[in-house]
This record gives C-alpha cells, sequence and structure tokens, in this order.
C-alpha cells in the first residue's frame, strides 16, 4: 500500500479533506465518509498498528457518562412534540398579545424561549411553532416574512438556551464543564431573543399594515384560557431542570431525568400519557441519538488520526500565519471557518470534527475555552438559518402551507441572520457578556 506519510503533513492534510469532500459528494453519510477516511489515512500512514490507538478513543467518547444527558433532553422534545403542554403554553401567553401591536409574533418568541429552557432540540420547537404560530400569525395577516422569520428563528433558539444539545456536545468534545457553559451562554442568548423582540416591534411600529391589531371577537376567545394548567408544567419543568444545575442540587445528566420525569408527569396529569406515546418518542429518541453517536464516532477516529499525524501543530501554524499572528485575527479565521462548514455540515459534525484542533490553539492564546463555546453556538445558530442548507429552514418547510417555498423562508431569515451576527460579534469583542458569572 502507498505510504501516505511520504506526502508531508500539508499535502495530506489537502488530501484527506479532497476525499471527505468527493465522499460527501457521492451521497454518502458524513459518518460513514470520517469513518472510511480514518481508516485508510491510519493505515497508510502508520500502519494498521495504529488501529487500537482509535479503538480507545472510541471507546472513551461513547463511555462518557454526561453523554447521558443527550438522550434525556431529546427524549423531553420528543415527548413534548406529542402532548398539548406546547399548544397551551401557546394559548396562554396570547396575554402578551393582546392590543399590542406585533403582540403574535412576540408572543411566538416568548413560547419559543420556554420551550427552548425545556429541552434544547431545534427540530421540534421549528416544527411546533410552525404548526402552532405560523398558521395564525398568517390568518391574522401579518406580513408573511415577518411571521416566517419570526417563527423559524424563534424555533431555532434551543440550540442557544440552556439546556442546549449543542453546549453538551462541544462541553464533552472540549472537555470544559457543561453547567459552566450553560451559565455563560445565558446572557447572549438572552441577548439574542431581546433582539428578536425589539426588530419585531420596531419594524410592527415602523410599518402597522405588517402586524394588524387583533378584532374585539379574538380578543374575547382569549378569555376561555386557562392559564394555571397551560402555564404550570412548563414553567415548572423549567424550575427543575435549570434550577437543579445553576444551584447545583443535580449535575447536567441528573437534571435531565429529572426533566423527562416533570414532562411524563405532566403528560399523565393531563391524561395525555399513554403506552403510543412512549413508543414514538423512545423511536425519535433512538434516531436522533444514533445519528449523533455514529457522526461522533466517526469525527473522534478521524480527528485522533489527524492529531496523531501533526495536523493541530500545521493548523495552529498555517492559522497563525495567516492571522499575522494576531489573537482576534486567529478567532476570526476560526469564525469563517466554522460558518462556511456550518452551510454545508450538520452542527454534531461541525463541533466533533473542529473544536479538539481549535480548543487547544484557543486555550495557548490565553482565551477561555468556554468563552469560546459560547461563540461556537452562536455561529452555529447562524448556519442553522443560512442557505443552502440550514437545517431550521427544512424543519419548517416540512409543516409551511404549500405556498411558501424554501426560497421564500430564507429570504425571511435574512434579518435574523443580520442580528445573529450582531450578536455573535459582541460576544466576540465583548467577552463579559458570557463569563459575566466569573
Amino acid at each position: 500500500m502507498f505510504d501516505l506519510s511520504s506526502l508531508g503533513i500539508g499535502y495530506g492534510s489537502l488530501l484527506m479533506l479532497m476525499s471527505m469532500i468527493v465522499l460527501l459528494l457521492t451521497g454518502m453519510q458524513l459518518a460513514f465518509v470520517t469513518c472510511l477516511v480514518a481508516l485508510v489515512f491510519a493505515v497508510g500512514w502508520f500502519g494498521v498498528a495504529a488501529l487500537p490507538l482509535i479503538a480507545s478513543r472510541l471507546y472513551s467518547f461513547v463511555g462518557g457518562y454526561v453523554f447521558l444527558a443527550v438522550p434525556m433532553f431529546v427524549l423531553m422534545a420528543a415527548l413534548l412534540d406529542r402532548s398539548g403542554i406546547a399548544r397551551d403554553l401557546f394559548d396562554a401567553m396570547k396575554v402578551f398579545g393582546r392590543k399590542l401591536r406585533g403582540g403574535v409574533a412576540v408572543q411566538t418568541l416568548l413560547v419559543a424561549i420556554v420551550l427552548a429552557s425545556m429541552s434544547g432540540v431545534i427540530g421540534g420547537e421549528t416544527v411546533l411553532l410552525g404548526i402552532l404560530a405560523l398558521p395564525q400569525m398568517l390568518r391574522l395577516g401579518y406580513n408573511r416574512k415577518l411571521a416566517i422569520g419570526t417563527t423559524c428563528a424563534g424555533g431555532a433558539l434551543g440550540t442557544m438556551l440552556p439546556p442546549s444539545i449543542v453546549l453538551i456536545i462541544y462541553g464533552l468534545t472540549a472537555s470544559v464543564s457543561i453547567g459552566d457553559l450553560f451559565k455563560a451562554s445565558f446572557v447572549p442568548a438572552l441577548l439574542l431573543a431581546a433582539s428578536y423582540i425589539v426588530y419585531v416591534l420596531v419594524i410592527s411600529c415602523l410599518h402597522p399594515e405588517y402586524a394588524p391589531l387583533p378584532t374585539e371577537e379574538e380578543l374575547a376567545a382569549d378569555a376561555d384560557v386557562n392559564y394555571f394548567k397551560a402555564l404550570l408544567f412548563p414553567l415548572l419543568t423549567v424550575i427543575t431542570v435549570l434550577g437543579s444545575i445553576y444551584t447545583g442540587i443535580a449535575s447536567v445528566t441528573e437534571s435531565s431525568a429529572l426533566g423527562v420525569v416533570g414532562i411524563m408527569i405532566s403528560a399523565a396529569i393531563r391524561g395525555e400519557l399513554n403506552f403510543s406515546m412512549l413508543k414514538d418518542s423512545a423511536k425519535a429518541t433512538m434516531s436522533t441519538c444514533g445519528m449523533i453517536i455514529w457522526i461522533g464516532i466517526g469525527a473522534t477516529a478521524l480527528v485522533g488520526v489527524y492529531n496523531l499525524m501533526g495536523g493541530i501543530d500545521f493548523v495552529e501554524s498555517t492559522i497563525l500565519a495567516l492571522s499575522g499572528g494576531s489573537v482576534m485575527g486567529t478567532v476570526l479565521i476560526m469564525m469563517l471557518i466554522l460558518l462556511v462548514l456550518g452551510m454545508f455540515l450538520d452542527w454534531v459534525g461541525v463541533a466533533l470534527l473542529t473544536m479538539p484542533i481549535f480548543v487547544p490553539i484557543i486555550s495557548g492564546l490565553g482565551l477561555d475555552p468556554i468563552w469560546f463555546g459560547v461563540v461556537f453556538c452562536l455561529n452555529m445558530q447562524v448556519s442553522f438559518l443560512s442557505p443552502p442548507f440550514g437545517p431550521a429552514a427544512f424543519y419548517l418547510k416540512s409543516v409551511a402551507p404549500k405556498d411558501i417555498s424554501l426560497g421564500e423562508i430564507f429570504s425571511s431569515l435574512l434579518p435574523f441572520i443580520a442580528l445573529q451576527v450582531l450578536v455573535l460579534a459582541s460576544v466576540i469583542f465583548f467577552p463579559q457578556l458570557a463569563l459575566w458569572w466569573k
């Protein structure tokens, strides 16, 4: 077999990248692409003696105790999808939409914040809001782009607000405290959500025709909502999950289990818990977690082989050379790389492929990896909405009215992408926004 080590790390890195691009273009899944490339380069660069080293890295990845939090939070989201909790929460939040121009859009964002604080998964939240909020705003005569953008951007907030699955995966990859990541992301997440709300209120004020006020008949219909029933269970779940983490009563893994129990008890009291609901939720959880684990296995193997090849030193020297040795220039180059990768790869793959390389560089520059985790998460927020493969847009398209095209969804998201970039830049240049608690 050809000795790949004779290429040197520069040409070897280029060959590895091109191999991945070619295989991805064939339609092969990212998990299998990374596994295959890792295997070929391990044997071609070091020989078969390197294979046990890869196996040991895989075991350390899948054996992490905190990794148990991922299926628990995904299960919470699946149970929420199949219960009426989110629907009642949206109805109860109508109190915020009364006699306020743009109020239903603000109500949608407030519901998105509560749902994000309960599960931390974007897919379910975007679909739920697409079913509950989008048709109502369109029926009330809201501007189509404002309604679509608010629904889609709000649904994606789950990746930023604790307990975010993105932050959990980053914490596992970067070997930093997930609890600290949750604390650090709290202010930037609220800043992002607040920027959405301010934008909606300002655009509604400047263009009153974008957000008509509800009629007297619609206001009267809101009086039938049982606010106690609608708000009690979601708020109890949020307090249980986040309160137990922030107070130190429970770890992230333990709080995720508490959250699942809380949602199940809530569904049981509401008379919605049954075997069919549990079976469907379990199947959805296994499907999502299976994808995450397989991508993690492939990415861990690939990064392990690349590290053995001397890849971290090569990437560090290349980025520092491009940035001229500037710390901020290095961070901005990393942000650009993440933005480009996020347009084409799933966030799990981006995190597991890049963070083992980027985080040591960040630490070596004297920067806080907790802060970088929040910056990474904000960067992924942009990729969730950005064309051509922004997943939030595809989730919304799956439940949106048939006359709403994918192109219209992406064009509606442009103002929200601009707000994301603004908040991302703010946290980069003012790290204390993420490190306020230290």
